[in-house]
């Protein structure tokens, strides 16, 4: 091998080296990175009610119209209508109730503490990476692994209340991408996985388009359509009260 090859050949090696010892970026890169992805953290936090429509689906061509609404501090409703009848959830400050005409009738009841608490996870605006340390969070960086095909950082996320959560953000993109998680269903631990897709901004701040939930063992997927997204529609109090019936 002459010079000039030998030269090349060493070259390469080293690179390769250099590019196989390149460090993993840090946690709050990572995150702030995402958030930039998102619209920017002031975007986030201006955000004061949200509303979100669309359709959700378990397969088999029935489909069910779905309604989320949001407002600071502490408000979410939630309203899923099928062949005319609406279920409603609703989480106000830490306790909730739920009128659901398909197994209890129109009567309001409370909601169990479980769903409460999930409800609570989703009425924070901005997540859980957000400001993280300021709200108690530990993230660790779990290494990475594919999501929705494309490579993904892993993140270890141990919220204050010590439960636990992966939450896998793109390498090239830093949209949140999916999230592995255990909740409680009936009384039993289910494992879940939600996937995030069809990312489009509004109002200046990424939102997924596409939502779906499998749990561990069960074939169907839960899939929810967002049509429209408002942010920072009017939004009544008095849509996150307790009431005897169903609107």
């Amino acid at each position: 091998m002459n010079r000039t090859r030998l030269a090349w050949a060493v070259a390469a090696l080293l690179a390769s080296v250099a590019v196989a010892a390149a460090p993993e970026p840090t946690v709050n890169k990572i995150v702030a990175d995402y958030v930039a992805a998102r619209g920017g953290v002031a975007k986030i936090r201006s955000v004061q009610t949200l509303r979100q429509t669309g359709r959700a689906s378990t397969g088999g061509g029935r489909e069910a119209a779905v309604t989320r609404e949001l407002k600071r501090p502490g408000k979410s409703r939630f309203e899923l209508t099928v062949q005319g009848m609406t279920a409603v959830y609703v989480v106000n400050a830490g306790t909730g109730w739920r009128v659901s005409p398909f197994e209890e009738g129109l009567q309001a009841q409370p909601l169990e503490d479980d769903a409460v608490a999930e409800a609570m996870e989703q009425v924070d605006f901005e997540g859980p990476l957000v400001d993280w340390k300021a709200k108690g969070h530990r993230v660790e960086l779990a290494g990475r692994e594919p999501a929705l095909g494309r490579d993904a950082y892993k993140l270890k996320v141990t919220l204050g209340s010590g439960d636990v959560r992966y939450d896998y953000i793109d390498v090239k993109t830093h949209r949140h991408v999916r999230t592995d998680a255990t909740r409680t269903v009936r009384g039993r631990a289910v494992r879940l996985e939600m996937t995030f897709a069809d990312h489009a901004k509004t109002g200046g701040i990424l939102f997924p388009r596409t939502v779906e939930v499998a749990a561990e063992g069960r074939p169907q997927r839960l899939r929810i359509v967002v049509d429209t997204i408002e942010v920072n529609p009017p939004i009544s109090d008095a849509r996150f009260e307790r009431s005897s019936r169903a609107p």
